[in-house]
């Protein structure tokens, strides 16, 4: 009975571990920005048959150095509850569950039943779960993992999101994220494909090219600014909508990238039209301190 015991809390201390070992630690990013990420490595292999770019284009700047609509733009289009969670958005799982009720509590019934209910359906519902991740969660899959759909590594990337939003403010998550994020064949970040596809700096966006951009997630190999654009047009349109306060949802999505011939020249945007005074968005963009 010792043995099995002394077996089984060292096989328990191996899965802990192998749940919080990432390499550098989630306080690194403080200060330094990564060379390359996981996805960054994974993403050279996988190309490395394919008639792809060979050089990466990948150079990380500050929020303070990226139009003031990225940051409103990539929270819309992405993970509109970013400054509300924690790490992981309970009310969008519940939503990808397909739970009906407004609220959770374990000493309502109805709740219960209710969720017992969504339990039962969950397989089914196993796509519309993935397309839950919060930023944090697609800045930890970025950074140390892959887009694996094992369910094993999705429980890793809930830990190293809950470590990230311990680490970082959330001014320099969406800081990270937004300089590691694909934006097209061995773009990454927005610094570099702004220049690829725009001829400009990240700071010069104006709100269509920054939802434009955005509009390319999740998805950036087949459709991005430069290469069949049609896709990331429908929801640069949902992006500017919110932008404007229209009350839209935009649908979350997950779906196996497809890898694509490398992408035609760069299809123009239209600039920017001003922006009417309620789309102002300095008041999320540059608040000082860690509550952004």
């Amino acid at each position: 009975m010792r043995r099995f015991f002394r077996w089984t809390a060292i096989g328990l201390g191996l899965i802990v571990l192998w749940l919080v070992a990432v390499w550098p630690p989630p306080a690194w990013y403080r200060t330094h920005w990564p060379s390359e990420t996981a996805f960054m490595s994974m993403r050279g292999r996988s190309m490395g048959g394919n008639d792809f770019p060979t050089t990466r284009w990948y150079r990380p700047v500050s929020i303070d150095s990226m139009s003031r609509w990225l940051p409103r733009a990539a929270m819309i289009g992405e993970d509109n509850r970013f400054l509300e969670h924690n790490g992981l958005d309970y009310f969008a799982i519940l939503e990808a569950m397909g739970y009906r009720r407004a609220a959770f509590s374990w000493d309502n019934p109805r709740d219960r039943a209710e969720m017992n209910r969504a339990l039962g359906r969950i397989w089914s519902r196993r796509d519309k779960l993935r397309g839950a991740s919060t930023i944090t969660q697609q800045l930890a899959k970025n950074l140390y993992l892959s887009p694996s759909r094992n369910p094993f590594r999705k429980v890793k990337e809930a830990v190293t999101a809950y470590r990230l939003e311990a680490a970082l403010s959330k001014r320099r998550i969406l800081a990270l994220y937004l300089n590691v994020a694909e934006l097209g064949p061995n773009l990454w970040g927005v610094e570099a494909a702004s220049q690829h596809y725009f001829n400009r700096r990240a700071a010069r966006l104006s709100a269509e090219q920054s939802a434009a951009l955005v509009g390319s997630l999740p998805f950036p190999l087949s459709s991005n600014p430069g290469y069949r654009p049609g896709r990331m047009r429908w929801r640069q349109n949902l992006i500017l909508r919110r932008m404007r306060g229209e009350a839209i949802t935009i649908p979350k999505v997950d779906e196996t990238d497809i890898v694509e011939p490398p992408p035609a020249p760069p299809i123009p945007i239209r600039e920017s039209v001003p922006a009417p005074e309620s789309m102002s968005v300095d008041s999320v963009v540059v608040e000082p301190g860690d509550s952004y």
